[in-house]
């Protein structure tokens, strides 16, 4: 990891997603970049081959199964923007539909107009901090309530301030 001091990684626009997801801090990217047993438990869970799940953020070349068919993606490229909150359509009932999926994306709206405010560099910095531990300055994700590397609680600002909503899709896909 390319770390500028203790809770700062360097700023890398291709895991900056076009959406206002931050890569960095996504269960497959962490797989990918930092932990092969979790890559090798998602694929279990997902039932899918490596190289469906390996992803090394929105903008590179490897991209996992859903990052690969991202309709925000596609349509940031051929409009020419850098993320959606650039579009005059935004924001779109595609994007909506995608924040309201999964509690990792509840700050979407947020992200995409810290980006457009201060642009991505700033927001890089801010969601750094936002998803990392205060005790080792690993980067978790949201789906971490206790840090990854060291143990701290809560893994991070970010699964702090969404534990219940967090915690209520969890018990949703623990019932049949």
């Amino acid at each position: 990891m390319d770390k500028l001091n203790e809770n700062t990684i360097q700023p890398k626009l291709k895991t900056a997603a076009v959406c206002g997801l931050f890569c960095p801090s996504c269960s497959l990217y962490i797989a990918t970049k930092e932990e092969p047993a979790r890559l090798e438990l998602l694929i279990q869970n997902f039932g899918r081959p490596k190289e469906e799940l390996q992803c090394e953020g929105c903008r590179s070349d490897k991209l996992s199964f859903y990052c690969r068919t991202c309709v925000m993606k596609k349509c940031t490229a051929e409009r020419g923007f850098e993320f959606c909150s650039e579009c005059g359509d935004y924001p779109c009932k595609d994007i909506k539909a995608f924040q309201e999926e999964m509690p990792h994306r509840a700050e979407l709206w947020n992200s995409l107009e810290q980006i457009k405010a201060e642009g991505w560099k700033n927001w890089f910095a801010y969601m750094t901090a936002m998803t990392s531990c205060h005790k080792c300055g690993t980067i978790n994700s949201a789906y971490e309530p206790v840090c990854r590397s060291c143990g701290g609680q809560p893994s991070s600002n970010y699964a702090e301030k969404h534990k219940d909503l967090i915690a209520a899709h969890i018990n949703k896909l623990k019932k049949p």
